[in-house]
C-alpha cells in the first residue's frame, strides 16, 4: 500500500493539515514543510496545551503512516527508549542447552552466537522506528523530552543524526528510509544545542483569538456562536492572568464541550465558578479566578466586545 505524497509547498501543508482539523499558522506550516523535505527532524517547544503533540498525530493520519510514540519519563533509558535484550528467554536456552544432547562445546559455540540474535531482541519505539523491515516508514514523536534525564540526549543524537542505532553485541541497525521525527518539549528545563543543531526548531505559542475560534469552529462545530466568542475572549484573558498552569487548547474544547452540556447559551458568573475545574488543574489558579474575578473578566470582555456589535 502506498502512502500519500508529501506535501508540494507550504500552501498544500496548511491545507491538508487544515483538513484534518489542525488549524496551523503560517510559521508552523512552513517550518512542518521543511522538515518533510529536507528530511529533518521537527523539534517544537512551547506551553503545555498549544498542540505540539497533535501535529505528529496530524502529520501521521495526513500522510498514512504509522505513529510510534515514545513518551519520556525521569530515568528513561536505553531499554525502555530503544532496546533490551529478553534475558529470561535467553537463561532458559542457556539451560536447555546445559541438558541437551550433543557435543558440549559445539552446543556452547552456537548458543553463544546466538544469545544476541534476532530474536532475542526487544526493540522499543526507537528502534521500531528505524527498522529496516518497516514497510512504510512511520511518524516517531519523542514526546516531552524535557521529562527525560539529560544524558538521555546523548544517545539521541545518533538517532537523529544517522536515523540509524548501534547494538554492541548485535551490529547497527539503520534505517532504509528515514522516519519522520517530531520532538517536543515544555520547557520545563532547556534541551542541549547539540540535539536543536540537529532539528529543525518552532516555537508553539497560544493563538490569538482568531486562530482559537476557528480551532474551536472545527473541533466543536455545533458550539453556539455566542457562547464561542465569549469562551475564547474569558480564555484569552485568563492567559493574561498570572497562574500556575494556562489553560490551554484542549482545555477551551474540553470547556466549550462542557457548557453545552449543560445547556449555556452565554457565560455567566455562576456557571464559571462551578465549571473552572474543567478550565484551570491547580486549586490555587481556581481560588484566584473564582468568584469577583471571574465576574470582572466577565464584565471586561464584554465591555471589549461591545463596539463590535
Amino acid at each position: 500500500m502506498t502512502s500519500p505524497a508529501l506535501p508540494t509547498g507550504i500552501d498544500d501543508t496548511a491545507a491538508r493539515l487544515l483538513a484534518l482539523d489542525y488549524v496551523p499558522e503560517r510559521a508552523l506550516a512552513t517550518t512542518v514543510y521543511l522538515a518533510l523535505r529536507l528530511q529533518r527532524p521537527l523539534f517544537l517547544e512551547g506551553e503545555p496545551g498549544t498542540g505540539k503533540t497533535e501535529i505528529a498525530k496530524t502529520l501521521a493520519a495526513m500522510l498514512g503512516r504509522p505513529l510510534i510514540r515514545l513518551q519520556c519519563h525521569e530515568g528513561l533509558d536505553l531499554a525502555g527508549a530503544a532496546y533490551e535484550w529478553n534475558y529470561a528467554r535467553q537463561m532458559l536456552e542457556i539451560r536447555l542447552a546445559e541438558h541437551g544432547p550433543g557435543e558440549a562445546g559445539s552446543e556452547r559455540g552456537a548458543l553463544a552466537r546466538e544469545l544476541f540474535s534476532d530474536r532475542f531482541l526487544i526493540r522499543r519505539a526507537l528502534l521500531q522506528a528505524i527498522d529496516p523491515a518497516q514497510a512504510v516508514p512511520p511518524v516517531l514523536l519523542i514526546d516531552e523530552l524535557d521529562r527525560a534525564d539529560e544524558p538521555f540526549e546523548a544517545f539521541l543524537l545518533e538517532v537523529l543524526s544517522d536515523f540509524q542505532i548501534t547494538i554492541p553485541e548485535f551490529g547497527t541497525v539503520k534505517a532504509l528510509h528515514p522516519p519522520i521525527v517530531v520532538l517536543t518539549s515544555n520547557r520545563t528545563r532547556e534541551i542541549h544545542d547539540a540535539v536543536k543543531r540537529r532539528c529543525l526548531y518552532h516555537w508553539v505559542g497560544f493563538p490569538d483569538a482568531a486562530r482559537e475560534r476557528a480551532i474551536l469552529e472545527r473541533r466543536v462545530p455545533g458550539a453556539p456562536a455566542r457562547l464561542a466568542a465569549e469562551i475564547v475572549a474569558f480564555v484569552q484573558k485568563l492567559r493574561e492572568i498570572e497562574l500556575y498552569k494556562l489553560p490551554g487548547i484542549a482545555e477551551t474544547i474540553e470547556w466549550t464541550r462542557a457548557l453545552m452540556e449543560l445547556d449555556a447559551l452565554v457565560l455567566d458568573p455562576e456557571t464559571i465558578n462551578h465549571t473552572l475545574g474543567v478550565l484551570l488543574k491547580y486549586q490555587d489558579d481556581i481560588g484566584k479566578v473564582q468568584g469577583s474575578e471571574a465576574g470582572r473578566l466577565l464584565e471586561q470582555l464584554r465591555r471589549e466586545a461591545e463596539p463590535a456589535r
